[in-house]
């Protein structure tokens, strides 16, 4: 029996020591706090009913809710709103530590109702959670007096998300593909989270005519869904696109929707509109050829052709032959004017030399100038050999004159000796 007994003791002192591990409250009590009444309060911040407000410290006159339920099994009536908050919070209407509001209607028994009240947040106010109180006074129906219950709080100052959205380089180019990088930004001091952003290429719904405030359904784009994820205040984020313009566009502007749905500093999703705008320049694609050396007006000159294969004009051409390694040529430029689309440019560039002419093979750089319809230069080069031959010598052809004319001097001169001898002679 007392062995038993010895045996029982271990098990007793376990079962006390688990049922105190599992029951630190005394009997009857529970582990979470139970008020019974007929107002509950539900949830506290800055907006109204239907939509949370995204606050920036500075704001004035900020609606602020506070959304409470009726659990009692009594409509109430007469509600009021008395609502304290901390140093940096005011009232709207004037300098006072209470702040106040009125449903100014009845709620019925098991629905839910809110009190707004409006609040000055001072401009030194930091970001971050805050404490709250509020007071409510109401009556039952069918029943005199007034009953009041108060609901302590949290609530947040989160500030404000600004989105834009904007292309790094604008300018498109027709007949060819062109990639484009597309910076977000988070202007705004609130961070945002699960930024999907999607191109919208279809008409707008939003507009209230029914003219589209896009044409990027007329484009080749091979991606149209981008997953950001978080953005925080003041921070950047890239997206990447490839995008082929036809013809049709030239000179035009692309405008370029975008649907951006993303979560707010409440946890509350969003989706918001931005428009990328872009301008499409036609395109100039040219290329020399056809480069040679032939003799014109005496003197050997560099000639070829510049042709434009894309869909508009270059305006103000220049080409320009460089010497290139131990050339002596003389760097030259000539002015060509436009270079039309699908029409061959010739020019020609006289040759001179510095110093003593060096003839045989020339490396040489020919560069073609110009500018686009947005007045940007571009520049083509071609870098050639040439060949410059040396000038045939020509053979003296013999001239009688120059024998004649020495032997008729020399006859006249004796003649005239012989006529003054004989005049001397006759004299004398």
């Amino acid at each position: 029996m007392i062995l038993k007994s010895l045996l029982f003791l271990p098990l007793l002192v376990i079962s006390l020591v688990i049922s105190n591990a599992y029951a630190q409250v005394g009997a009857g009590d529970s582990p979470f706090e139970r008020k019974f009444g007929d107002v509950k309060f539900l949830d506290a911040y800055f907006g109204i009913i239907d939509d949370k407000l995204e606050v920036n410290p500075g704001d004035k006159n900020v609606p602020f809710t506070v959304v409470l339920a009726n659990i009692g099994t009594q409509d109430i009536t007469g509600i009021k709103g008395q609502l304290s908050l901390p140093f940096g919070f005011s009232p709207s209407d004037g300098p006072r530590s209470i702040i106040e509001a009125n449903a100014d209607s009845n709620s019925l028994a098991g629905e839910n109702f809110h009190l707004t009240f409006f609040v000055n947040v001072d401009s030194q106010v930091k970001l971050g959670q805050y404490p709250g109180t509020v007071k409510v006074d109401y009556s039952r129906l069918r029943e005199s007096g007034q009953r009041n219950t108060y609901a302590e709080f949290s609530f947040k100052v989160t500030g404000d998300s600004v989105i834009n959205m904007r292309a790094l380089d604008p300018i498109l180019t027709s007949l060819k593909t062109n990639h484009v990088v597309i910076e977000i930004v988070n202007d705004g001091t609130a961070g945002i989270s699960g930024v999907d952003i999607q191109l919208a290429n279809t008409q707008s719904e939003r507009a209230s005519t029914a003219q589209s405030i896009t044409n990027v359904e007329n484009v080749v784009i091979l991606n149209s869904d981008w997953d950001v994820g978080s953005i925080g205040p003041g921070e950047r984020k890239y997206l990447e696109v490839d995008v082929y313009v036809p013809g049709t566009l030239d000179r035009d502007t692309l405008r370029a929707p975008m649907e951006i749905t993303y979560f707010n500093a409440h946890g509350d999703k969003h989706t918001i509109s931005r428009i990328v705008d872009f301008y499409v320049k036609g395109l100039i694609d040219a290329r020399i050829y056809n480069v040679d050396v032939i003799e014109l007006s005496g003197q050997q000159t560099i000639i070829g052709e510049i042709i434009n294969e894309g869909n508009q004009d270059a305006l103000f051409g220049f080409v320009t032959i460089t010497p290139l390694g131990d050339s002596n040529i003389i760097e030259k430029t000539q002015f060509i004017d436009e270079i039309e689309i699908d029409a061959p440019v010739p020019f020609n560039v006289p040759i001179e030399f510095v110093g003593e002419p060096r003839y045989g093979e020339h490396k040489i750089k020919i560069t073609a100038r110009y500018k686009d319809d947005l007045r940007e230069e571009h520049f083509v080069t071609h870098e050639t050999t040439i060949t410059l031959k040396e000038p045939e010598k020509q053979e003296e052809e013999f001239n009688p004159g120059l024998i004649i004319l020495p032997v008729v001097a020399g006859i006249g001169f004796l003649v005239y000796r012989r006529y003054q001898k004989n005049k001397k002679i006759e004299s004398n």
